[in-house]
């Protein structure tokens, strides 16, 4: 098991980048991420298909680039099943292209991808990436919610009933308080699910699982609060604690409350929200990859 814990201190998957006409800054983003995506980021993963123009992620762009966090953003246009991956760049530089495929490989090549909507605001621009063909394309009945079918990893999340009966295990010790190794720590405040932080989990579970290693960064350098940040959600403070082989929530809980490290970061009284997701791993390691997500949101 692992445990981390971060401060703002982390560097924010906020590409600063520049471009030679601020002008074309969002033509030139998505340009840059449909080269990577042709050219395998530059030779390292399989090219990946090219995403097609969707109107409806400009708008979900533009709402994100306005203040919302990145998953509300997709909600209201539509996209209540999401995934949805976002990257914001801004700056002047030609070597926009260079600094995307170091920063946000994982990111654009994911092929479940398949399209993208942009917003852009003087050097800045916001890219939203989406898994699934755009409900646009089909007009549902007034009575009922737009949705779409969300991507393949989105099926190893827990179940609601499963994910509630991790924050109650949690909250139960939060409540009463307890002992971390040699340190007390008093009754804290319950914790609250939080959907944004659960998708984060799962796709940080779902890429170690993949990708057959155990590490709060990920192999394209992101720390677990450029992860959250990457999705537009403003944290103060983000923790996290991962696990390799516990079947079951109780168990998983049960062995980072049993860790001094990890103990810690489930009763730190500032956290106020938690996600939690698993994968199964895939390759020579084939247990399940567990991560929680604890953070404390900007006000």
């Amino acid at each position: 098991m692992h445990r981390l814990r971060r401060t703002g201190s982390w560097s924010a998957l906020v590409f600063v980048v520049a471009l030679l006409d601020a002008g074309v800054a969002c033509s030139d983003a998505v340009t840059d991420v449909a080269v990577l995506r042709a050219g395998g980021c530059g030779g390292i993963l399989p090219a990946a298909p090219s995403l097609r123009h969707d109107a409806r992620l400009d708008r979900v762009a533009a709402d994100w680039a306005a203040g919302s966090t990145l998953a509300a953003a997709a909600e209201r246009g539509g996209y209540r099943a999401a995934f949805p991956a976002g990257v914001h760049v801004s700056g002047r530089d030609p070597s926009l292209l260079q600094l995307m495929r170091r920063s946000t490989c994982r990111t654009v090549m994911d092929r479940d991808l398949r399209a993208i909507g942009s917003y852009h605001s003087g050097l800045e621009s916001w890219l939203v990436m989406i898994a699934a063909d755009s409900p646009a394309l089909a007009t549902p009945a007034p009575s009922a919610p737009q949705s779409f079918t969300a991507p393949t990893r989105a099926r190893q999340d827990l179940t609601p009933v499963r994910a509630a009966r991790a924050v109650q295990l949690v909250n139960e010790v939060r409540s009463r308080g307890t002992r971390c190794g040699g340190r007390s720590f008093a009754p804290a405040p319950p914790l609250a699910l939080s959907g944004t932080l659960a998708g984060v989990a799962l796709d940080h579970a779902t890429d170690m699982a993949e990708h057959g290693y155990f590490e709060h960064v990920d192999l394209s350098g992101q720390s677990p609060a450029d992860r959250v940040r990457a999705v537009g959600y403003r944290e103060k403070l983000v923790g996290e604690n991962i696990a390799y082989g516990p079947q079951t929530v109780e168990e998983v809980v049960q062995g980072w409350l049993d860790n001094p490290d990890h103990c810690e970061n489930i009763m730190d009284p500032r956290f106020a929200e938690m996600g939690i997701g698993y994968a199964a791993g895939r390759t020579s390691r084939r247990g399940l990859y567990w991560v929680q997500l604890l953070a404390e949101p900007r006000a």
